[in-house]
Protein backbone atom coordinates (compact mmCIF):
# COMPACT_ATOMS: atom_id res chain seq x y z
CA UNK A 1 0.00 0.00 0.00
CA UNK A 2 2.80 2.42 0.91
CA UNK A 3 4.60 1.80 -2.40
CA UNK A 4 1.34 2.31 -4.27
CA UNK A 5 0.70 5.66 -2.57
CA UNK A 6 4.27 6.82 -3.21
CA UNK A 7 4.17 5.89 -6.90
CA UNK A 8 0.72 7.40 -7.34
CA UNK A 9 1.11 10.73 -5.55
CA UNK A 10 4.86 11.54 -5.49
CA UNK A 11 6.51 12.52 -8.74
CA UNK A 12 10.28 11.81 -8.93
CA UNK A 13 10.01 9.95 -5.60
CA UNK A 14 13.64 8.78 -5.74
CA UNK A 15 15.00 12.35 -5.68
CA UNK A 16 14.73 12.56 -1.88
CA UNK A 17 17.27 15.41 -1.59
CA UNK A 18 15.11 17.67 -3.77
CA UNK A 19 13.11 20.04 -1.50
CA UNK A 20 10.13 19.84 -3.86
CA UNK A 21 10.06 16.03 -3.61
CA UNK A 22 10.42 16.19 0.18
CA UNK A 23 7.43 18.53 0.23
CA UNK A 24 5.36 15.97 -1.70
CA UNK A 25 6.27 13.29 0.85
CA UNK A 26 5.18 15.63 3.63
CA UNK A 27 1.88 16.40 1.91
CA UNK A 28 1.16 12.68 1.44
CA UNK A 29 1.93 11.94 5.09
CA UNK A 30 -0.18 14.86 6.27
CA UNK A 31 -3.24 14.10 4.14
CA UNK A 32 -3.24 10.40 5.07
CA UNK A 33 -2.86 11.30 8.74
CA UNK A 34 -5.68 13.85 8.69
CA UNK A 35 -8.19 11.53 6.99
CA UNK A 36 -7.49 8.42 9.05
CA UNK A 37 -7.25 10.20 12.39
CA UNK A 38 -10.53 12.05 11.85
CA UNK A 39 -12.27 8.75 11.05
CA UNK A 40 -10.77 7.04 14.10
CA UNK A 41 -11.61 9.98 16.36
CA UNK A 42 -15.24 10.02 15.24
CA UNK A 43 -15.61 6.27 15.76
CA UNK A 44 -14.03 6.27 19.21
CA UNK A 45 -15.97 9.33 20.32
CA UNK A 46 -19.24 7.57 19.53
CA UNK A 47 -18.04 4.44 21.32
CA UNK A 48 -16.87 6.45 24.34
CA UNK A 49 -20.15 8.31 24.67
CA UNK A 50 -22.20 5.11 24.34
CA UNK A 51 -20.14 3.26 26.97
CA UNK A 52 -19.43 6.26 29.26
CA UNK A 53 -15.74 5.28 29.20
CA UNK A 54 -13.17 7.99 29.99
CA UNK A 55 -10.35 5.92 28.48
CA UNK A 56 -12.14 5.45 25.12
CA UNK A 57 -13.23 9.09 25.00
CA UNK A 58 -9.71 10.22 25.85
CA UNK A 59 -8.32 7.97 23.12
CA UNK A 60 -10.77 9.65 20.71
CA UNK A 61 -9.43 13.10 21.58
CA UNK A 62 -5.91 11.70 21.24
CA UNK A 63 -6.73 10.80 17.63
CA UNK A 64 -8.27 14.23 17.13
CA UNK A 65 -5.02 15.82 18.31
CA UNK A 66 -3.17 13.52 15.90
CA UNK A 67 -5.28 14.94 13.07
CA UNK A 68 -4.25 18.41 14.21
CA UNK A 69 -0.63 17.27 14.29
CA UNK A 70 -0.97 16.03 10.72
CA UNK A 71 -2.22 19.48 9.73
CA UNK A 72 0.85 21.00 11.38
CA UNK A 73 3.09 18.50 9.55
CA UNK A 74 1.42 19.30 6.24
CA UNK A 75 1.80 23.06 6.71
CA UNK A 76 5.36 22.63 7.98
CA UNK A 77 6.48 20.72 4.89
CA UNK A 78 4.85 23.29 2.65
CA UNK A 79 6.67 26.12 4.43
CA UNK A 80 9.97 24.20 4.59
CA UNK A 81 9.82 23.68 0.83
CA UNK A 82 10.01 27.42 0.16
CA UNK A 83 13.08 28.56 -1.75
CA UNK A 84 15.80 30.71 -0.21
CA UNK A 85 15.14 34.44 -0.10
CA UNK A 86 17.00 37.61 0.93
CA UNK A 87 16.16 37.13 4.59
CA UNK A 88 16.82 33.37 4.64
CA UNK A 89 19.74 32.60 2.27
CA UNK A 90 19.90 28.96 3.45
CA UNK A 91 16.22 28.29 2.80
CA UNK A 92 13.47 27.35 5.25
CA UNK A 93 14.34 23.70 5.87
CA UNK A 94 14.55 24.03 9.66
CA UNK A 95 10.81 24.70 9.71
CA UNK A 96 10.48 20.93 9.31
CA UNK A 97 12.22 20.48 12.67
CA UNK A 98 9.95 23.12 14.22
CA UNK A 99 6.98 21.22 12.83
CA UNK A 100 8.17 18.05 14.56
CA UNK A 101 8.63 20.01 17.79
CA UNK A 102 5.08 21.39 17.60
CA UNK A 103 3.74 17.88 17.02
CA UNK A 104 5.60 16.60 20.06
CA UNK A 105 4.31 19.47 22.21
CA UNK A 106 0.73 18.66 21.16
CA UNK A 107 1.36 15.03 22.12
CA UNK A 108 2.64 16.08 25.56
CA UNK A 109 -0.35 18.37 26.12
CA UNK A 110 -2.78 15.58 25.26
CA UNK A 111 -0.93 13.23 27.61
CA UNK A 112 -1.14 15.71 30.48
CA UNK A 113 -4.84 16.36 29.96
CA UNK A 114 -5.56 12.65 29.71
CA UNK A 115 -3.59 11.99 32.89
CA UNK A 116 -5.59 14.65 34.73
CA UNK A 117 -8.94 13.20 33.56
CA UNK A 118 -7.84 9.67 34.43
CA UNK A 119 -6.83 10.63 37.97
CA UNK A 120 -10.24 12.23 38.46
CA UNK A 121 -11.88 8.99 37.23
CA UNK A 122 -9.73 6.96 39.65
CA UNK A 123 -10.79 9.16 42.57
CA UNK A 124 -14.44 9.22 41.49
CA UNK A 125 -15.14 5.99 39.53
CA UNK A 126 -18.24 5.68 37.40
CA UNK A 127 -19.80 2.55 35.85
CA UNK A 128 -18.76 1.71 32.28
CA UNK A 129 -21.17 0.07 29.83
CA UNK A 130 -19.77 -2.78 27.71
CA UNK A 131 -20.35 -2.52 23.96
CA UNK A 132 -19.37 -4.99 21.25
CA UNK A 133 -19.30 -2.09 18.79
CA UNK A 134 -16.71 -0.32 20.99
CA UNK A 135 -14.51 -3.43 21.03
CA UNK A 136 -14.66 -3.70 17.23
CA UNK A 137 -13.83 0.01 16.79
CA UNK A 138 -10.86 -0.28 19.14
CA UNK A 139 -9.53 -3.39 17.36
CA UNK A 140 -9.80 -1.69 13.96
CA UNK A 141 -8.09 1.39 15.40
CA UNK A 142 -5.12 -0.69 16.57
CA UNK A 143 -4.63 -2.15 13.09
CA UNK A 144 -4.97 1.25 11.38
CA UNK A 145 -2.55 2.93 13.78
CA UNK A 146 -0.01 0.13 13.35
CA UNK A 147 -0.13 0.64 9.58
CA UNK A 148 0.22 4.42 10.04
CA UNK A 149 3.30 3.89 12.21
CA UNK A 150 4.95 1.70 9.55
CA UNK A 151 3.84 4.10 6.80
CA UNK A 152 5.33 7.22 8.43
CA UNK A 153 8.43 5.38 9.61
CA UNK A 154 9.15 4.23 6.08
CA UNK A 155 8.57 7.67 4.60
CA UNK A 156 10.61 9.28 7.37
CA UNK A 157 13.59 6.98 6.84
CA UNK A 158 13.39 7.43 3.10
CA UNK A 159 13.77 11.21 3.28
CA UNK A 160 15.45 11.52 6.71
CA UNK A 161 12.58 13.44 8.31
CA UNK A 162 12.47 14.11 12.06
CA UNK A 163 8.86 15.29 11.75
CA UNK A 164 7.75 11.99 10.21
CA UNK A 165 9.76 10.06 12.78
CA UNK A 166 7.84 11.94 15.49
CA UNK A 167 4.55 11.09 13.78
CA UNK A 168 5.52 7.41 13.55
CA UNK A 169 6.44 7.36 17.24
CA UNK A 170 3.10 8.95 18.09
CA UNK A 171 1.25 6.29 16.08
CA UNK A 172 3.15 3.53 17.86
CA UNK A 173 2.24 5.01 21.25
CA UNK A 174 -1.37 5.10 20.04
CA UNK A 175 -1.17 1.37 19.28
CA UNK A 176 -0.02 0.70 22.84
CA UNK A 177 -2.57 3.12 24.30
CA UNK A 178 -5.55 1.75 22.39
CA UNK A 179 -4.44 -1.81 23.18
CA UNK A 180 -4.47 -0.88 26.85
CA UNK A 181 -7.96 0.62 26.49
CA UNK A 182 -9.21 -2.52 24.73
CA UNK A 183 -7.66 -4.78 27.36
CA UNK A 184 -9.14 -2.65 30.14
CA UNK A 185 -12.59 -2.80 28.53
CA UNK A 186 -12.47 -6.59 28.30
CA UNK A 187 -11.08 -7.03 31.83
CA UNK A 188 -13.72 -4.70 33.23
CA UNK A 189 -16.42 -6.70 31.47
CA UNK A 190 -15.16 -10.06 32.75
CA UNK A 191 -14.27 -9.06 36.33
CA UNK A 192 -16.49 -6.07 37.05
CA UNK A 193 -13.48 -4.12 38.35
CA UNK A 194 -13.53 -0.30 37.94
CA UNK A 195 -10.19 -0.01 36.14
CA UNK A 196 -11.18 2.51 33.45
CA UNK A 197 -9.37 5.38 35.18
CA UNK A 198 -6.24 3.29 35.71
CA UNK A 199 -6.19 2.29 32.05
CA UNK A 200 -6.60 5.95 31.10
CA UNK A 201 -3.58 6.80 33.28
CA UNK A 202 -1.56 4.08 31.57
CA UNK A 203 -2.52 5.49 28.18
CA UNK A 204 -1.38 8.94 29.37
CA UNK A 205 2.04 7.50 30.28
CA UNK A 206 2.42 5.99 26.79
CA UNK A 207 1.49 9.31 25.19
CA UNK A 208 3.85 11.37 27.40
CA UNK A 209 6.72 8.99 26.73
CA UNK A 210 6.20 9.21 22.97
CA UNK A 211 5.92 13.00 23.13
CA UNK A 212 9.13 13.37 25.11
CA UNK A 213 11.07 11.13 22.73
CA UNK A 214 9.75 12.99 19.69
CA UNK A 215 10.65 16.34 21.28
CA UNK A 216 14.26 15.25 21.83
CA UNK A 217 14.55 14.06 18.22
CA UNK A 218 13.51 17.48 16.91
CA UNK A 219 15.30 19.68 19.46
CA UNK A 220 18.72 18.09 18.84
CA UNK A 221 19.08 19.20 15.19
CA UNK A 222 17.77 22.65 16.09
CA UNK A 223 20.43 23.05 18.78
CA UNK A 224 23.15 21.53 16.60
CA UNK A 225 23.95 17.86 17.02
CA UNK A 226 26.95 15.71 16.24
CA UNK A 227 26.87 14.47 12.62
CA UNK A 228 26.22 10.83 11.84
CA UNK A 229 29.53 8.93 12.46
CA UNK A 230 29.00 6.86 9.31
CA UNK A 231 28.60 10.04 7.25
CA UNK A 232 31.83 11.41 8.75
CA UNK A 233 33.70 8.19 7.91
CA UNK A 234 32.40 8.23 4.34
CA UNK A 235 33.44 11.87 3.92
CA UNK A 236 36.94 11.12 5.24
CA UNK A 237 37.26 8.08 2.98
CA UNK A 238 36.22 10.11 -0.06
CA UNK A 239 38.63 12.96 0.68
CA UNK A 240 41.63 10.78 1.54
CA UNK A 241 41.10 8.64 -1.57
CA UNK A 242 42.83 11.46 -3.45
CA UNK A 243 46.61 10.86 -3.18
CA UNK A 244 47.32 14.61 -3.28
CA UNK A 245 45.60 14.99 0.13
CA UNK A 246 47.62 13.68 3.07
CA UNK A 247 45.14 14.48 5.84
CA UNK A 248 42.06 16.43 6.87
CA UNK A 249 40.82 18.08 10.06
CA UNK A 250 38.37 20.63 11.52
CA UNK A 251 35.36 19.06 9.82
CA UNK A 252 32.21 21.06 10.62
CA UNK A 253 28.74 20.24 9.25
CA UNK A 254 25.97 22.83 9.50
CA UNK A 255 22.40 21.53 9.24
CA UNK A 256 19.90 24.03 7.81
CA UNK A 257 17.19 21.41 7.46
CA UNK A 258 16.95 18.02 5.71
CA UNK A 259 18.68 18.22 2.34
CA UNK A 260 20.13 21.66 3.19
CA UNK A 261 23.52 21.10 4.78
CA UNK A 262 26.90 22.79 4.43
CA UNK A 263 30.31 21.60 5.59
CA UNK A 264 33.82 22.89 5.78
CA UNK A 265 37.17 21.32 6.63
CA UNK A 266 40.91 21.73 6.17
CA UNK A 267 42.68 19.47 3.64
CA UNK A 268 46.42 18.96 4.07
CA UNK A 269 48.57 18.91 0.93
CA UNK A 270 52.38 18.65 0.60
CA UNK A 271 54.07 22.04 0.83
CA UNK A 272 56.01 21.39 -2.38
CA UNK A 273 52.86 20.62 -4.43
CA UNK A 274 52.10 22.55 -7.58
CA UNK A 275 49.67 25.20 -6.33
CA UNK A 276 47.43 25.06 -9.40
CA UNK A 277 47.26 21.27 -9.37
CA UNK A 278 46.43 21.22 -5.64
CA UNK A 279 43.74 23.86 -6.16
CA UNK A 280 42.21 21.82 -8.97
CA UNK A 281 42.12 18.73 -6.72
CA UNK A 282 40.39 20.69 -3.94
CA UNK A 283 37.78 22.00 -6.41
CA UNK A 284 37.17 18.45 -7.60
CA UNK A 285 36.72 17.21 -4.00
CA UNK A 286 34.15 19.95 -3.30
CA UNK A 287 32.10 18.93 -6.35
CA UNK A 288 32.44 15.22 -5.56
CA UNK A 289 31.20 15.67 -1.99
CA UNK A 290 28.26 17.77 -3.20
CA UNK A 291 27.26 15.14 -5.78
CA UNK A 292 27.69 12.17 -3.44
CA UNK A 293 26.28 13.50 -0.17
CA UNK A 294 24.19 16.49 -1.29
CA UNK A 295 26.18 18.82 0.98
CA UNK A 296 27.58 22.19 -0.09
CA UNK A 297 31.29 22.06 0.73
CA UNK A 298 34.04 24.60 1.36
CA UNK A 299 37.60 23.30 1.74
CA UNK A 300 40.57 25.22 3.16
CA UNK A 301 43.92 24.02 1.83
CA UNK A 302 46.73 23.58 4.39
CA UNK A 303 50.29 23.12 3.04
CA UNK A 304 52.41 20.88 5.29
CA UNK A 305 55.97 19.58 5.12
CA UNK A 306 56.01 15.90 4.18
CA UNK A 307 59.58 15.35 2.91
CA UNK A 308 61.50 16.79 5.88
CA UNK A 309 62.73 13.81 7.92
CA UNK A 310 63.28 15.79 11.13
CA UNK A 311 59.87 17.49 10.93
CA UNK A 312 58.16 14.12 10.39
CA UNK A 313 60.04 12.57 13.33
CA UNK A 314 59.29 15.41 15.76
CA UNK A 315 55.66 15.57 14.60
CA UNK A 316 55.22 11.86 15.41
CA UNK A 317 56.85 12.36 18.82
CA UNK A 318 54.64 15.31 19.70
CA UNK A 319 51.51 13.46 18.52
CA UNK A 320 52.40 10.53 20.79
CA UNK A 321 52.97 12.85 23.79
CA UNK A 322 49.63 14.58 23.19
CA UNK A 323 47.79 11.25 23.13
CA UNK A 324 49.27 10.36 26.52
CA UNK A 325 47.30 13.34 27.89
CA UNK A 326 44.12 12.16 26.13
CA UNK A 327 44.02 9.26 23.61
CA UNK A 328 41.41 11.10 21.51
CA UNK A 329 43.56 14.23 21.18
CA UNK A 330 45.19 14.90 17.78
CA UNK A 331 47.49 17.49 16.22
CA UNK A 332 47.63 19.08 12.79
CA UNK A 333 49.26 21.94 10.85
CA UNK A 334 52.64 21.01 12.39
CA UNK A 335 55.57 23.29 11.49
CA UNK A 336 59.10 23.87 12.77
CA UNK A 337 61.00 27.16 12.58
CA UNK A 338 64.62 26.77 13.61
CA UNK A 339 66.59 29.57 15.25
CA UNK A 340 70.05 29.96 16.83
CA UNK A 341 68.76 29.72 20.44
CA UNK A 342 65.52 27.74 20.19
CA UNK A 343 63.18 26.01 17.73
CA UNK A 344 59.51 26.90 17.52
CA UNK A 345 57.09 23.99 17.23
CA UNK A 346 53.88 25.44 15.80
CA UNK A 347 50.80 23.24 15.66
CA UNK A 348 47.08 22.97 16.42
CA UNK A 349 45.63 20.52 18.93
CA UNK A 350 42.10 19.10 18.59
CA UNK A 351 40.71 18.55 22.10
CA UNK A 352 37.62 16.31 22.50
CA UNK A 353 34.66 17.90 24.28
CA UNK A 354 34.75 15.17 26.91
CA UNK A 355 38.27 16.11 28.01
CA UNK A 356 37.96 17.28 31.65
CA UNK A 357 41.01 19.56 31.44
CA UNK A 358 40.71 23.29 30.79
CA UNK A 359 42.46 24.81 27.78
CA UNK A 360 45.11 26.25 30.08
CA UNK A 361 45.78 22.87 31.70
CA UNK A 362 46.01 21.17 28.30
CA UNK A 363 48.49 23.78 27.01
CA UNK A 364 50.64 23.55 30.16
CA UNK A 365 50.84 19.75 30.00
CA UNK A 366 51.73 19.76 26.31
CA UNK A 367 54.46 22.38 26.83
CA UNK A 368 55.91 20.40 29.73
CA UNK A 369 55.84 17.15 27.74
CA UNK A 370 57.51 18.70 24.67
CA UNK A 371 60.35 20.04 26.85
CA UNK A 372 61.26 16.42 27.63
CA UNK A 373 62.16 15.98 23.95
CA UNK A 374 64.47 18.96 23.82
CA UNK A 375 64.75 21.87 26.25
CA UNK A 376 65.30 24.21 23.29
CA UNK A 377 61.85 23.51 21.86
CA UNK A 378 59.36 26.36 22.27
CA UNK A 379 55.69 25.46 21.78
CA UNK A 380 53.30 27.74 19.89
CA UNK A 381 49.93 26.00 19.83
CA UNK A 382 46.28 26.63 19.03
CA UNK A 383 43.63 24.64 20.87
CA UNK A 384 40.48 23.61 18.99
CA UNK A 385 37.50 21.83 20.54
CA UNK A 386 36.42 18.95 18.29
CA UNK A 387 33.13 19.39 16.43
CA UNK A 388 32.95 15.68 15.56
CA UNK A 389 32.74 12.90 18.16
CA UNK A 390 35.72 10.59 18.01
CA UNK A 391 37.59 12.91 15.60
Amino acid sequence: MTDFLIKTFIRDSEQVHDPAVRERYGVLSGVVGILLNLLLSAGKLCAGVLSASISITADAFNNLSDAGSSVVTLVGFKLAGQKADDGHPFGHGRLEYLTGLLVSLVILLVGLELGKSSIEKILHPEPVSFSVVSVIILAISILVKLWMCLFNRRLGRRIGSAAMAATAADSLSDVAATSAVLAGTLVGRMTGLAIDGWVGALVAVFILRAGWGAAKDTINPLLGQNPDPELVRNIQTTVLSHPQVTGMHDLIIHDYGPGRSMMSFHAEVPIDSDIMEAHDVIDHIERELKDRFGIETSVHMDPIATNDEQVNRVRAQVAALVQVIDPAMTIHDFRMTRGPLHTNLIFDVVVPHKCPLSDGEVAARIEKAVKTLDDHYFVVLQLDRSYVSGH
